[in-house]
């Protein structure tokens, strides 16, 4: 496999989704930062619900494809919420990822049983409309055990990624996708489940280890994409 050191632009690319979700963003800022998801040859670009009419406009046509969040960033509505949210998102034709909040209170309090419940109907709804789903566990509020049984949880789930951040929980040492969490994830899923991670991706060195670490994506900040691309010179 080639390092990360070795690929091009192009390549790390692929690596990245976009994120381009704070809420006070005007519309010109959401253009904007899609814009140079798109010129960065980003795999996605992470959009609010809101966002998504102007993610197809600027996307259609080019290699960027549309990831959306839904019940972001707290992941708190009921289950019935959650699955409408993800099928009225799904319907649409362009949408290829879905992030979706796991209730990261279940996981704390040890209801994994429900945890699992709530991702399969999830994810069976995304499923039938061919988007695939990747579920955000918030490991900065979880132990090593939570973060395990997480994984599980999505695996069980049928989930098609695993992923560690929103990069919106306060409160709490935002730590985010640091190589000892994104270790835990990967010993844990043993390749059954694809491994995102988010937060705190901010150097080209961190983005670099993880790429050989086997990671198979990371959401990155508007302003960092370029900086861990290199591109900030």
């Amino acid at each position: 496999m080639k390092r990360a050191s070795e690929m091009t632009v192009e390549e790390l690319g692929a690596y990245i989704d976009q994120s381009v979700l704070k809420p006070d963003f005007t519309e010109a800022e959401i253009r904007q930062y899609i814009q140079e998801g798109i010129d960065y040859h980003c795999a996605t670009v992470c959009v609010n619900p809101a966002s998504l009419d102007i993610a197809a406009e600027m996307t259609k046509g080019t290699d960027t494809k549309i990831c959306v969040v839904c019940d972001f960033p707290f992941g708190t509505s009921t289950t019935a919420s959650k699955v409408l949210q993800a099928e009225t998102y799904c319907q649409r034709e362009d949408i290829y990822e879905l992030d979706i909040v796991a209730n990261f209170g279940w996981i704390r309090s040890g209801k994994y049983e429900d945890v699992t419940k709530e991702l399969r109907v999830i994810v069976e709804a995304c499923h039938a409309h061919g988007t695939a789903v990747k579920v955000i566990f918030e490991t900065d509020t979880l132990n090593e055990e939570q973060i395990r049984q997480a994984c599980e949880c999505a695996i069980a789930a049928n989930a098609d990624f695993v992923k560690t951040s929103t990069g919106f929980i306060t409160g709490y040492e935002s730590k985010g996708a640091t190589k000892e969490v994104i270790e835990i994830m990967m010993d844990q899923c043993k390749g059954r489940i694809k491994i995102k991670g988010s937060g705190g991706i901010r150097t080209r060195e961190h983005f670099l280890e993880l790429i050989d670490m086997g990671i198979d994506r990371m959401g990155i900040g508007f302003k960092s994409t370029p900086i861990v691309l290199g591109l900030d010179n």
